[in-house]
């Protein structure tokens, strides 16, 4: 697999030219007002998305660049070598082959190890529904509470409130993950022990935070005079020793190639088949399915989760945006900016290339948001007056799962109005109510929030993803960042008990005492 980092291509090199000629004073105003066909251009379909591209800071001539970067990068080469299962993941020796977890099953048996792992995958798929069902069915479980943190979170606490319309099980489901035990006792308070499943989702059943709390659930358990830890507890695992001698006999394996962040595809998003029920699961991944099948052969063209990518370059690397906003206008998307955050910032926030070398340029932007139309009420001032130009990303969904009359047209008017807004500005001698326009933001458009489509989405950022952190020449599926800090803090829990502030630089250790004191 050839693959070379972005800065030592030519495109590179002329893309800097192109910037400096034109790109950096390039006005969408003007663009509009020179090319009448510049929304078809840059406006495309994929599977259950649409993209408007076209209020973005980019001309044909400096997409045509971008587009010979990624072949001159090699990130088809790199896309296609993901897909066959290579071990990309090189720091880690594993494959990334969470696009299998949604594979459909093939119709012959040619005993390949690709083969043989997706008779796996749906070995665990099956009987990870077909409990889901079970649970579903029971009319004495009122509750679910999901125990994780990280992958083990976010993806299915965003998934499990985006498709709130299709849950249908009667079931209430809860979400803890943060170590701080009020988290845990406040939803310990909502549930009751003879009607609560506690679902333990880590995969090496060793995660701090998670054990922590799951043994707190436990303990609860055990001093509200629940006795069937096997009933009430179930766990998403591959270490099945640790998860027995817990107490719990149900769990749900998956594999080393099954990176956190991209996990929900597989055991990990039980609580959301609980929620949605087993066709509303696989719809699910037949959504993110059809988005593969998008991502790895379309033209590029025409494919957005690369055009989404080379966007994301040339916004990092050549105008300097540093951070990226995130403004879903959809309520239950309202956990989608958080879920965006550790997609792209835990896989991309690396400061080094494959081989070790420290990068010249920047790498993954901040991700952060709010639904709207709150946002417009926080920092949406800041986007439109702000001395900074931040690129924001809007998605909107054409059909609503209500019928309060008026509700949906004004949030629709809302997000129309604020993209244009951003884009044309506003003049005003004044300089109080002038805005300067010129804004730029990429606007996705759902026509309904269902689980095909929220799959779709999820797997084009996903791929978006991977396509930036493949020109970076960075691995984006190793998490090294989050080490330290873990390690670390072992050693200063040991001190909180017992005062020993020996070798501490003086910050620590002043906190230390005061926290003693």
């Amino acid at each position: 697999m050839a693959r070379t980092r972005c800065d030592r291509t030519a495109a590179w090199a002329q893309l800097q030219t192109a910037y400096a000629a034109t790109g950096k004073s390039l006005d969408l105003r003007e663009a509009f007002a020179q090319d009448a066909s510049r929304f078809e251009t840059f406006s495309q379909s994929a599977p259950y998305v649409f993209a408007d591209l076209s209020k973005n800071r980019i001309d044909a001539g400096t997409e045509a660049l971008l587009l010979d970067l990624a072949r001159q990068s090699g990130v088809e080469a790199h896309r296609d070598a993901m897909f066959a299962g290579e071990k990309i993941n090189h720091t880690e020796g594993r494959e990334v082959w969470h696009v299998l977890l949604r594979t459909p099953p093939e119709a012959s048996n040619d005993g390949s190890h690709r083969s043989n792992e997706l008779a796996k995958v749906h070995e665990t798929l099956n009987a990870m529904l077909a409990y889901a069902e079970t649970v579903r069915a029971d009319a004495a479980i009122t509750d679910v509470v999901n125990i994780g943190i990280g992958g083990s979170d976010l993806g299915p606490q965003m998934a499990v409130l985006a498709l709130d319309a299709f849950a249908n099980s009667g079931k209430r489901v809860h979400f803890v993950s943060n170590v701080d035990g009020h988290e845990l006792a406040a939803t310990l308070k909502k549930v009751k022990v003879d009607s609560t499943l506690f679902l333990i989702a880590s995969k090496t059943f060793t995660t701090i935070e998670t054990m922590t709390n799951a043994h707190s659930a436990k303990a609860w358990f055990a001093a509200q005079g629940g006795t069937d830890t096997a009933r009430h507890f179930a766990a998403l695992t591959t270490n099945v020793a640790a998860a027995n001698a817990f107490g719990i006999t149900t769990t749900f394996g998956f594999w080393d190639w099954v990176g956190g962040r991209y996990s929900m595809w597989s055991a990990i998003g039980l609580p959301l088949a609980i929620a949605i029920g087993a066709q509303g699961f696989r719809d699910f991944l037949a959504g993110a399915h059809a988005m593969d099948a998008h991502f790895r052969t379309a033209p590029l063209e025409q494919n957005l989760p690369v055009r989404l990518g080379l966007l994301d370059i040339w916004y990092r690397n050549f105008h300097g945006f540093t951070s990226r906003s995130i403004a879903p206008y959809h309520s239950a998307l309202r956990r989608l900016a958080a879920y965006l955050q550790q997609l792209e910032m835990e896989s991309n926030g690396k400061r080094v290339d494959g081989e070790g070398a420290t990068l010249p340029f920047g790498t993954s932007p901040v991700l952060w948001g709010e639904s709207g139309t709150n946002g417009q009420h926080a920092y949406f001032q800041m986007l439109h007056q702000g001395t900074d130009v931040v690129p924001l990303e809007f998605v909107a969904v054409k059909t609503p799962r209500h019928d309060l009359g008026g509700h949906h047209a004004l949030l629709l008017a809302n997000v129309l109005a604020q993209a244009q807004a951003l884009m044309v500005g506003k003049v005003d001698s004044g300089g109080h109510k002038h805005f300067p326009g010129n804004r730029p933001s990429t606007f996705l458009l759902l026509d309904d929030l269902t689980p095909a489509s929220l799959g779709a989405l999820i797997a084009l950022q996903e791929h978006r993803v991977f396509v930036s952190g493949s020109l970076w020449g960075i691995n984006s599926f190793d998490q090294w960042g989050v080490e330290l800090g873990k390690v670390l803090a072992k050693d200063i829990e040991a001190r909180l008990a017992s005062g020993d502030a020996t070798g501490l630089d003086g910050s620590t250790a002043g906190l230390l005492a005061r926290l003693r004191a």
